[in-house]
């Protein structure tokens, strides 16, 4: 059906350009008239005459076709858009929008402007404003948007609570116009609270004040007076406040459906792309040097993909809107294929299907753009981008990433003298392809400061512009985010993890990429660099209260994976933001010019490797295809630089074992993977002799031989206390493993290890610290681990909130080894921030400071944190699946960290184990235990046993065994197996597998396995205290009587005392 349907599309595009070119024509053409009042003068100016800026005036009349309005003096100029309206190139669509417009504001209407993603919409509706000489409030909704983002917001200033009024409130007071961008990502039941300021123009507000319509207010003010009407806390809503929202139709995009009671109190209009013709017109006037065929090949392209026929197979919608972007870069550069400029604003290879991509691909050629050039044939690689890496660089060329290089810096270049659209750019491409490298060479070469921001899937629209923060006096403050921070020093913004953030909190972004101004939380503006030089000039020279300059060098650079089945991430609203670099992985020959140019020659295993890799990559098994992605670039560097570092130590099966996590892999791919590697004779090592097993030597006193391998130890007076000190048998295999994770740490890597519960993932670590004499700091995760809670610890002290250090930070300050254990219980996306400070040392703490390398020439600033060149990270997790109940850790930051599998130990080395814990257990006792385990951790792998019994339940066997021997066998061995009693299914697999070792055990759930001996129960109590004499109290220095107890020695005045009351006694 899919094919029929690309068929019959690829025959109609012919007749494309005559059906983008037919449109109804009016006749009756509309004109834009502007008449300015001032000091009763009045001059007539029209839209074929007079110059594109509108100038202030005290009185200003409108007349669009037959429609006309008069405005009104306003108070704040400051908040009038401006440099939105181009008056001499009005289309007579455009005309015909803001006549309709117009005519709404005359009426008192509130307005919604609905049409596809883009910017389209709001600079429609900034253009009405500057015209009409209007102020303006925005609110970017979001799902995080609340009724205080709308009304009013309580802040603490002196420690008394104070209500600020928020951009609804304001532009109802003041008359302004409320613009309401997203409403469809408002989440339900939010907007409602504005039904009746927009119905009625009524609201009540949380300071106990009532908003009220200006007729109401004007009549009651007659009557009453004006004191009277401040008694009763009324405000009047002036009668110039107008709404005017955007939004998206729901469906087919996605979203929230407009709620009836709001959706009645709009007028709508819909706001379709301009024609084939008006664009295609206004972009050959608007750029005269490019070359006519080209631009009419990028347009009638752009418009296929828009048209019917292309929607009729699904296909997303292409961003028009941007389309002036991508002529100003073919302006810039007029041989930057076509081709790739459609795929910078269509990245149709991530994200559409195979059938799809071929209908994009007919539609190209079917309009004459070739779609076999490549972009490294074509670019013009210039000086820099050619260069080869200098000594402070660490890039390496190729010609591919030159080309990438060389086409970032066309599309995303930084200049003072930069007056074209600014285009922002998104690198889409797999795990460890070198998008970091990339932007990092970018950066060094243009000499620009990156501000990395790590994005995780909770992130909200305040975290990433601004967040709440209360002072030491317990004040609340606003605090700007790093992306507000690099828009007003003018760095470059890597938003690294696009594809992790959900849609609705990157709607915040639209009005920063797309016309480079933001409206903060605390109600500051930010302005486009020309638009707030102007305004200040027009304030003679003064800056202006609350607004602030987004500098001219500011750039955004996000990177992202490429979409997936689970994750399609890329939909058309952010296909609108950015102009997109698709980046695929570096090629076996781009691999292997990489290693040799830091490693000198190839070894033989690492060829090996290449080709496995290559067929990974080539083959048909989507599952092969995706573990090829374990295999990054990333990795390859990583193990090349482990077999050049420690040659003839390496063992390459090992390594991809690691690398891949192929233990863990499902049973038929894991099988497949291992006849491949076989196919390329990468087998496993022979086991070690048992005559010379791995040991561990500590004569030295400032190094350590671990097997093969000499390591310094850290040599540190400080933080003694937290050298880790453990129990550790030095079994071969541990040995083994200890060795090969110490030469990875030798190397600077950070480590992840990953395992079953119990195989020692800590112990192992600790050995290991303890050997090199390395301090640990330890955080344990949980699901309930916040981004804010990893990095610092909020306290309160004397009632007041302080923030302090959290493990990670302690860590990275004093070069001590971070131990995050039970990384994959934490959400997937808390733990993703630790990206940035694996890959770049950087990292945004959630109270503003900020992590960098010791490095860095911002070290010495406040907030700025060096971080300790001997800083290492060491991330425990169990295996991904059934049974563990964790997250995917390994998918998410696999290739980040060198990955160690840590598995149950081998029959003799979990015999040497067990005898160390259990020197008086019999041998056979032990062998029959280690054997039976074995087969338990077989059937658990495949998965025909539900829980991987580990070495941990058999050292609690043995030591149970080794404390208590008249215990019997099957007593012992309860104490693991009783979990398994009410399981029907697997209690029959483990009485069959104890029973062929000789192992006696009792798994009725309904019988208690009975003594030989009846059980007693004896309670010895000491309390403390001698009884071999009588006690004799103290002496009281007083010698005053005492009655009872047994504290003071008694007194003869009170002996005498009681005698004679005894004899008084006999007497009577």
């Amino acid at each position: 059906m899919i094919s029929s349907n690309i068929h019959s599309s690829i025959r109609r595009v012919n007749a494309l350009n005559r059906i983008l070119q037919c449109r109804a024509i009016n006749t009756n053409k509309l004109t834009l008239s502007i008449k300015y009042y001032s000091s009763n003068v009045s001059m007539n100016k029209t839209s074929a005459s007079d110059s594109n800026k509108i100038e202030s005036s005290d009185v200003m009349q409108i007349t669009i076709g037959d429609i006309t309005r008069t405005s009104k003096p306003v108070k704040h100029k400051e908040n009038i858009p401006s440099q939105y309206l181009n008056k001499d190139n009005l289309t007579q669509d455009q005309l015909a929008h803001l006549r309709w417009i117009l005519q709404k504001d005359n009426l008192r209407q509130d307005v919604f402007l609905i049409g596809k993603p883009g910017s389209l919409r709001r600079t429609l509706a900034m253009s009405y404003l500057e015209l009409t000489q209007r102020e303006v409030e925005y609110i970017c909704l979001s799902r995080d948007t609340t009724e205080a983002d709308i009304k009013q917001r309580r802040e603490i200033v002196n420690g008394t609570a104070k209500y600020y009024d928020q951009s609804a409130v304001r532009a109802a007071i003041e008359g302004r116009v409320l613009i309401l961008e997203g409403i469809e990502k408002a989440e339900r039941n939010v907007l409602p609270v504005l039904n009746n300021l927009l119905e009625n123009r009524e609201m009540h507000l949380e300071d106990g004040r009532f908003l009220v319509s200006a007729d109401t207010y004007d009549k009651l003010l007659r009557e009453h007076g004006e004191s009277e009407l401040s008694k009763w806390n009324l405000v009047r809503v002036s009668e110039e406040f107008r709404v005017l929202a955007l939004g998206l139709p729901v469906p087919p995009y996605v979203g929230n459906p407009l709620d009836p009671p709001l959706r009645s109190r709009f007028q709508a209009r819909n706001i379709p792309s301009p024609t084939y013709q008006d664009t295609l017109s206004l972009l050959t006037q608007q750029f005269p040097n490019v070359n006519r065929d080209s631009l009419t090949k990028l347009v009638s392209v752009a418009y296929a993909l828009v048209s019917e026929e292309s929607r009729s197979v699904a296909l997303p919608d292409f961003p028009i809107d941007n389309l002036t972007r991508a002529v100003q870069i073919l302006s810039d550069c007029p041989r930057f294929p076509v081709v790739s400029l459609i795929s910078s604003l269509y990245p149709y290879n991530s994200f559409v299907s195979k059938e799809a991509r071929s209908l994009v691909e007919s539609i190209m050629q079917s309009l004459g753009v070739s779609t076999d050039v490549k972009l490294e044939e074509s670019m013009e690689t210039d000086q820099q981008a050619s260069s080869t890496a200098t000594s402070s660089s660490q890039y390496i060329p190729t010609p591919y990433q030159n080309s990438l290089l060389s086409a970032l810096l066309t599309i995303h270049p930084i200049s003072e003298l930069t007056i074209h659209p600014i285009s922002d750019v998104c690198l889409v491409g797999p795990r460890g392809c070198g998008k970091t490298t990339l932007v990092k060479e970018y950066a060094r070469r243009l000499n620009v400061t990156v501000e990395p921001i790590a994005l995780y899937q909770d992130m909200t629209a305040r975290d990433l512009l601004q967040q709440r923060s209360t002072k030491q006096d317990g004040d609340t403050v606003w605090q700007n985010s790093t992306l507000v921070s690099a828009a007003l020093e003018g760095s470059l913004a890597v938003c690294d993890g696009l594809h992790r953030v959900h849609a609705s909190t990157l709607c915040v972004l639209q009005r920063l990429v797309h016309d480079r101004e933001l409206q903060l939380y605390d109600g500051t503006r930010l302005l486009r660099h020309d638009r707030y030089d102007t305004l200040v000039e027009s304030n003679q020279g003064q800056p202006i209260p609350g607004v602030l300059r987004i500098h001219p060098d500011f750039r955004i650079i996000a990177t992202a994976e490429s979409p997936s089945t689970g994750n399609s991430w890329l939909t058309p609203e952010i296909l609108s933001l950015f102009l997109f670099q698709e980046v695929r992985n570096l090629n076996i020959n781009e691999e292997a010019h990489l290693i040799q140019s830091m490693y000198g020659s190839i070894p033989s295993g690492l060829n090996k490797l290449l080709s496995v890799i290559e067929t990974l990559r080539e083959s048909n098994d989507p599952a092969l295809v995706q573990l090829s992605s374990s295999l990054s670039t990333r990795q390859l560097l990583r193990i090349a630089r482990r077999m050049y570092q420690f040659p003839g130590q390496q063992d390459l099966w090992e390594n991809i074992q690691g690398a891949c996590l192929a233990k863990f892999l499902p049973p038929l791919i894991r099988h497949s993977f291992f006849s491949l590697l076989t196919k390329h004779h990468i087998a496993p090592s022979p086991p070690q002799s048992s005559l010379s097993p791995p040991s561990i030597s500590t004569a030295d006193p400032n190094s350590v031989l671990i097997g093969s391998t000499r390591l310094d130890k850290y040599r540190t007076r400080d933080s003694q206390s937290k050298i880790p000190s453990v129990l550790f048998y030095d079994v071969p295999q541990h040995v083994q493993l200890l060795e090969r994770i110490g030469q990875d740490f030798s190397l600077g890597e950070h480590l992840l290890l990953v395992g079953n519960q119990g195989v020692g993932k800590n112990k192992i670590t600790d050995k290991l610290l303890q050997l090199l004499g390395r301090p640990r700091d330890y955080i344990q995760l949980h699901r309930d681990t916040t981004v804010q809670s990893l990095t610092v610890q909020p306290v309160v002290v004397e009632g007041k909130v302080a923030y302090n250090d959290s493990p990670l930070v302690q860590a990275v300050k004093a070069g001590h080894v971070l131990v995050v254990d039970e990384a994959d219980k934490a959400p997937t996306h808390v733990v993703c921030i630790l990206k940035t400070l694996v890959e770049s040392g950087e990292m945004i703490l959630s109270d503003g400071r900020r992590i960098v390398p010791s490095t860095d020439p911002r070290v010495g600033a406040p907030n700025i944190i060096p971080a300790h060149p001997e800083f290492r990270l060491i991330v425990l997790a169990n295996r991904p699946g059934f049974p563990f109940l964790g997250n995917d850790l390994f998918s998410a930051l696999g290739d980040l960290f060198s990955v160690h599998v840590i598995d149950n130990p081998s029959e003799q080395s979990e015999l040497v184990l067990l005898s160390s814990y259990g020197p008086d257990v019999p041998r056979d006792t032990l062998l029959r235990l280690v054997r039976a385990f074995g087969q338990f951790r077989e059937l658990s792998d495949k998965a025909l046993l539900p829980y991987p019994y580990s070495t941990r339940e058999a050292v609690h066997i043995v030591k149970h065994l080794q404390n208590y021997p008249n215990d019997s066998m099957s007593e012992a061995v309860s104490n693991v197996f009783d979990f398994d009693k009410y399981n029907s299914a697997a209690k029959e697999t483990l009485l069959k597998i104890l029973n062929e070792h000789g192992i006696p055990v009792n798994l009725s759930h309904t019988l208690l396995e009975k003594k030989d001996k009846p059980l007693q129960l004896t309670v010895q109590r000491d309390s403390g205290l001698d009884t071999s004499e009588p006690k004799h109290g103290k002496e009281d220095p007083n010698n005053d009587p005492h009655v009872g107890g047994n504290t003071w020695a008694g007194d003869k005045r009170s002996r005498e005392s009681r005698h004679s009351r005894t004899r008084e006694e006999s007497g009577s």
